[in-house]
């Protein structure tokens, strides 16, 4: 897909998060907590992105307010080191189409895997089994 394309299929937010690498209002998304079962794909591309059977419902201060998983799928998101806003943080991006998804930190105390893919729903799309 073109950028022209891309932008003409998602909404002007889904645009600025995923394309400018944005962030969504916490607690505005659809998927901030644990919901149905199947996996969540790129709204961009569709590539397979995070079971749903990784999603947590947090109480980390700062996190709270998006999805949020302990794993993602093999190869289906790549990791870029992102230091915007003064602050020294792991971008979270689609391996696919390069689309901006969120931030990884590491965290012993919540998931299963010691990490913590804090991610934005309006770049999710809930592929139900």
């Amino acid at each position: 897909m073109t950028e022209e394309e891309i932008k003409k299929k998602l909404t002007p937010e889904q645009y600025k998060v995923l394309r400018e690498k944005g962030t969504e209002a916490p607690f505005s998304g659809k998927y901030v907590k644990p919901g149905e079962q199947g996996t969540f794909a790129c709204v961009v591309c569709g590539n397979v992105l995070f079971p749903s059977d990784a999603q947590f419902e947090t109480n980390m201060a700062g996190l709270r307010g998006w999805p949020s998983f302990d794993q993602a799928l093999p190869g289906a998101i790549k990791l870029e080191h992102d230091e915007s806003y003064g602050m020294n943080r792991t971008e979270v991006n689609c391996s696919k189409c390069n689309s901006h998804l969120g931030h990884v930190f590491d965290d012993d105390s919540e998931g299963k895997t010691g990490k913590h893919y804090c991610i934005n729903s309006v770049c999710l799309d809930l592929q139900k089994k």
